[in-house]
C-alpha cells in the first residue's frame, strides 16, 4: 500500500498571481500539501483562472476583494492556520493591504512567508517590473544561451520564472518550513529570480573559474559549440540531439557513423570543432531522423530524438514511467520526482471553489462567512 504524499499535512495559503508563484503551489500541491488558493473576483491575479491550466491543479480556491476590510481579516484569519503563505506581488503591496509577515508572522509565528519576485525585496531594481528575459539577462543567464556569433535566445520562461523561481521558492519554503518545525520560529522568504537564475549557472561558473568556458556564445563544451554535443538536422527536416561527451560515447557515435581519421580524435580541440560540426551537419542530413535513431539503438552514443509535445507523449520510454498523464481533459506532465514508499497527488483539475468550508477552518462565524460570500 502507497503511503501518504510526503507534504501531506502541511497548509499553504497561496495569493494568485502567475507564472512562478503558480508553479511553486503546483509542485507542493503535487507532493501532498493542501494548497488554499485565494483568487480575486473577476480574475484580477492577472491571468485567467481557467480550469485548464495544469499550474493551478490539486487546489482548493476562495474568491476574496482585498480591497475590503473584512477580506483581509479573513485571510489574516486563514493564515493564522497555515505553515506557509506565497506571494508574487512588487515589495511594499502586502504591506499596504495590511498582510505584510510582520503582521501574518506576528499572529503566526511558525509562518514561512515564500516572496517570489523577479529582482527580490532589496536592491536597486526591486520595484521596477520585469520578466524572466530580464532577469535571466542581468544574472548573466542569458548572455550564455545561443548559437556562435548569434543574438541571446530566450529559453521560454523556464530558467527565470520556472528553474530559478517556482521551483527555488519551493526549494526555500520547504527548508524553512522544517526550521519552523523544529524551532517554532516562522521566517520569509525572499526568492529573487535573479538569484536563483544565476544559481542554476553555478557549474558554468565553475567552469569559467578554471579557464573551461568563454564568453562567446556557442563556442564552448556545452553550448553547442563542440561537434559532439549540439543538435542535427535530419533529411526530414527534423531534429537529433548528440551529447556523446565521454570518450566511450564518442568513440560509439564515431563507429556508427563511420567517423575516421586523425582530425576526429581531437575530440577536445576547439579549433576543429567549427568544422568537424560541418561534417556531421552533413551526414545527419543524409537519413530520416528515425532512421538514425534505430542505427544507434544499443549503441550508447548518447543519441536521441528531438521531440515535439505531442510526440513525447508517445514516446515509448514516457509512457513506460508515466511522464504524461491526461486530467480533465488537459494533456500534462505528471507530478515529479517519484517516491519509493509514498505517492504523490493525482492532476485534479478544475476550478474548486471552496469558499464557505475554507473560511468555517479558519473559526469565522456563520454570519462573517455570509458577509464575505
Amino acid at each position: 500500500m502507497t503511503a501518504p504524499a510526503p507534504l501531506s499535512g502541511l497548509r499553504i495559503l497561496e495569493l494568485a498571481g502567475i507564472g512562478p508563484g503558480p508553479f511553486c503551489g503546483m509542485m507542493l500541491a503535487d507532493h501532498g500539501a493542501e494548497v488554499i488558493r485565494v483568487v480575486r473576483p473577476g480574475g484580477g491575479s492577472g491571468v485567467t483562472d481557467d480550469a485548464r491550466d495544469p499550474l493551478l491543479r490539486s487546489r482548493r480556491t476562495i474568491t476574496l476583494d482585498l480591497k475590503r476590510p473584512e477580506a483581509v481579516a479573513a485571510v489574516r484569519r486563514i493564515a493564522a492556520t497555515c505553515d506557509g503563505l506565497i506571494e508574487g506581488f512588487r515589495p511594499g503591496v502586502m504591506e499596504r493591504l495590511g498582510l505584510g509577515p510582520d503582521v501574518l508572522i506576528g499572529a503566526n509565528p511558525r509562518l514561512v512567508f515564500g516572496r517570489m519576485t523577479g529582482w527580490g525585496q532589496t536592491g536597486p531594481l526591486a520595484a521596477e517590473p520585469g520578466h524572466d528575459i530580464d532577469y535571466i539577462a542581468i544574472s548573466g543567464t542569458l548572455h550564455a544561451l545561443g548559437v556562435a556569433g548569434g543574438k541571446p535566445v530566450a529559453p521560454i520562461n523556464l530558467l527565470g520564472d520556472f528553474g530559478g523561481g517556482g521551483m527555488m521558492l519551493a526549494f526555500g519554503m520547504l527548508a524553512a518550513i522544517l526550521q519552523a518545525q523544529a524551532t517554532g520560529v516562522g521566517q520569509v522568504v525572499d526568492c529573487a529570480m535573479t538569484d536563483g537564475s544565476a544559481v542554476l549557472t553555478t557549474m558554468i561558473w565553475g567552469m569559467r573559474g578554471q579557464g573551461r568556458w568563454r564568453d562567446a556564445r556557442g563556442t564552448n563544451l556545452l553550448d553547442g559549440g563542440a561537434h559532439f554535443y549540439d543538435s542535427y538536422e535530419t533529411a526530414d527536416g527534423k531534429w537529433l540531439a548528440v551529447g556523446a561527451i565521454e570518450p566511450q560515447f564518442y568513440a560509439a557515435l564515431r563507429r556508427v557513423m563511420a567517423l575516421d581519421g586523425a582530425e576526429w580524435d581531437a575530440q577536445f580541440a576547439p579549433a576543429v570543432w567549427p568544422r568537424l560540426k560541418q561534417e556531421l551537419a552533413y551526414r545527419f542530413k543524409q537519413r530520416d531522423r528515425d532512421d538514425w535513431v534505430a542505427a544507434f539503438a544499443g549503441h550508447e552514443a548518447c543519441v536521441a530524438p528531438v521531440l515535439g509535445f505531442e510526440e513525447a507523449t508517445q514516446h515509448p520510454h514516457n509512457v513506460a514511467r508515466g511522464t504524461f498523464v491526461t486530467a480533465g481533459d488537459i494533456t500534462q506532465p505528471a507530478p515529479a520526482p517519484r517516491y519509493s514508499v509514498s505517492g504523490t497527488v493525482p492532476p485534479r483539475m478544475g476550478i474548486v471553489e471552496d469558499g464557505a468550508a475554507i473560511l468555517a477552518e479558519a473559526g469565522l462565524s456563520a454570519a462573517e462567512i455570509a458577509a464575505l460570500t
